[in-house]
């Protein structure tokens, strides 16, 4: 199993006390957002768990506890923008994270830092000029501390970021315009020693030298533990290549604040989640409760040989 922490939110900057305790336990619960009532516990064993994808904006929160996950494999992707307050506005300053991400890359190997540059969006303020030169910025101060860099265009989503977008006037740049952005990107990547792949473009790049990615990426994790993996495709939407995944994340529940959020679409949900946070909990901002169905949801390990099963129980 590879196991995503988290899509879903920011684990590391918010809660690496209730992961490391899951991970104490041996199991997470995670809530169906479609049917709150339905919820799985889910097995994260060293013996099921081939790797961990933690997903973050700022890891630094999770640093110190890097020395009790020694029985597991996992890397990280760390998004790493420049956008400043007005579209991420409870980030801490780029320079702090970059400090970070150069520490994180010194302590596990930049093989293990995957750069996320993403999302990328377009408008008044962050024409295509602006990227590239926040883009040459960031790509030579973490020369070396990292092999690949992610890019996507933002994507919008109405019921979610649409008025925020809206507010501040996003937009999309012609294909000519697209175009020369992204070779000059390429190159920007090349000149600083790193590979250049899109998340789920749908976008012709590779005639710019830039790649399709898989996020969740068994290639990156075959060389991370040395051991061939049988992982099945679990793409999360049109033009993605991952792996499949359990994700133990909860919408709602991070509160950085940026506009262009998926995960975060009601007002005031954020606090109303975080207010029920309890690091002892199975559930991420969250508790289970009279009525809810738990499932023992049938997990493995991806290696050759290895098996598991479930289990259905009701609370």
């Amino acid at each position: 199993m590879i196991l995503s922490v988290s899509r879903r939110t920011d684990i590391p900057a918010f809660y690496p006390e209730w992961f490391l305790n899951r991970l104490s336990e041996g199991y997470a619960c995670v809530r169906n957002p479609m049917s709150p009532r339905q919820v799985s516990r889910v097995a994260i064993t060293p013996e099921l768990v081939d790797c961990i994808v933690f997903w973050s904006k700022n890891p630094a929160p999770l640093l110190p506890y890097l020395g009790a996950l020694g029985g597991y494999a996992y890397y990280f992707q760390y998004t790493l923008n420049a956008y400043g307050p007005g579209i991420e506005p409870l980030l801490p300053p780029l320079s702090e994270r970059v400090k970070t991400f150069r520490a994180l890359s010194k302590s596990i190997g930049p093989e293990r830092v995957v750069w996320r540059y993403d999302p990328i969006l377009f408008c008044r303020a962050w024409p295509p000029s602006a990227h590239l030169a926040a883009f040459g910025k960031l790509a030579a101060a973490l020369r070396g501390h990292t092999e690949k860099c992610v890019v996507s265009l933002v994507d919008l989503y109405p019921a979610k970021n649409g008025r925020s977008l809206a507010r501040l006037g996003v937009y999309r740049p012609d294909a000519g315009t697209l175009g020369a952005f992204f070779e000059a990107l390429a190159g920007i990547a090349r000149e600083n020693g790193l590979s250049l792949a899109s998340c789920a473009e749908e976008i012709p790049l590779e005639r710019y030298g830039i790649g399709h990615n898989r996020c969740i990426d068994p290639a990156l994790i075959e060389r991370i533990i040395g051991c061939r993996l049988q992982a099945g495709p679990g793409g999360q939407r049109p033009g993605c290549l991952c792996a499949r995944c359990e994700d133990i994340g909860a919408y709602d529940t991070c509160p950085h604040g940026c506009v262009y959020c998926y995960a975060t679409a009601r007002p005031g949900g954020v606090s109303q989640r975080r207010a029920r946070y309890d690091p002892a909990s199975p559930l991420l901002c969250d508790s289970l409760a009279e009525g809810d169905r738990v499932t023992v949801r049938p997990v493995r390990s991806l290696r050759p040989g290895q098996s598991g099963a479930g289990q259905l129980t009701l609370l």
